[in-house]
């Protein structure tokens, strides 16, 4: 008896199979190409499982529908990865394994893994946020990720912009958006290097962490979460953690009492192991709700 999960990237499809506590038991990853190359590898991959699959768990990027009422739930929707737009991943699934599939976003699926398993164990609620070459955010409250005519799309909250920084913004919607300001592309675009090639200079990441605070401020009035749990490859620079608690603690200017900041906003126990993990989870979540 195993469950299926798929972590569905923008770059790259990572697939498991897992047993009922989340621990892997083996894995592959695929480019992500086209879907019907890439999905093909998926479907190869579980039919080795035929029989003993019990459900799969489904975390992709989105923009996704996730209304069960909606004619076009399980749709990759209006993704820029134009080969993938209005697509029915959770219909091509079923058309091929005849077991319940649970579906969410990548990041609600690793706040799931990291409140069950990870950084957040043991708390009732928690957000996970990934910074890369985008910014999303997922939350799981009271055992349940949070979704609502849709799923979150933390990313692309307005910020205040830095009374220095004269760069446009990289995401084509907003512009100064979190995700437009503090990803890893707009890292790249206004710097002229990638993050990595900048680890030594103190002003990147100062001008980061301006940017992250506010949306770590946003959340923490919003939701209230026990724990914020930051990862994605902007954030394996580990300095900008303190930057970003300092700064996190000088916006809020005593308002209200957060939890002790340095056990608040932490990197990920699971580390690059929290979506696929969570996938597992939502796959267990979903066999015992069919």
């Amino acid at each position: 008896m195993v469950f299926g999960a798929i972590e569905a990237g923008g770059t790259k499809f990572v697939v498991a199979v897992g047993d009922a506590s989340g621990k892997v038991l083996k894995r592959e990853t695929y480019p992500t190409t086209e879907p019907a190359e890439t999905m093909k590898s998926v479907e190869r991959f579980f039919k080795q499982y035929e029989g003993d699959l019990e459900a799969i768990g489904v975390g992709s990027f989105g923009p996704i529908d996730v209304r069960r009422s909606s004619p076009t739930y399980g749709y990759i929707t209006s993704t820029p990865k134009l080969a993938w737009r209005n697509y029915d991943i959770v219909g091509a699934l079923k058309k091929a394994f005849d077991v319940p599939i649970g579906f969410t976003t990548d990041v609600n699926a690793a706040a799931l893994g990291e409140v069950t398993l990870g950084a957040a164990e043991g708390l009732s609620s928690c957000m996970y946020i990934t910074i890369g070459t985008g910014i999303g955010a997922g939350a799981v409250v009271n055992g349940k990720m949070l979704e609502g005519y849709s799923h979150p799309e933390m990313g692309h909250i307005m910020v205040r912009r830095h009374k220095h920084d004269r760069y446009q913004g990289n995401c084509p919607y907003h512009d100064d958006c979190l995700e437009g300001l503090a990803a890893g592309g707009a890292i790249e675009k206004r710097w002229g290097k990638k993050g990595v090639e900048l680890a030594e200079n103190e002003e990147v990441w100062n001008l980061e962490a301006h940017y992250i605070a506010q949306a770590l401020m946003n959340y923490s009035l919003i939701l209230s979460p026990e724990r914020i749990v930051i990862g994605g490859g902007v954030m394996k620079q580990r300095q900008v953690f303190p930057l970003v608690r300092q700064k996190l603690k000088t916006l809020i200017a005593g308002y209200i009492q957060l939890p002790d900041l340095e056990e608040y906003i932490v990197p990920p126990k699971l580390e690059d192991d929290a979506g696929i993990m969570g996938c597992i989870l939502l796959a267990v979540q979903t066999k015992n709700e069919a």
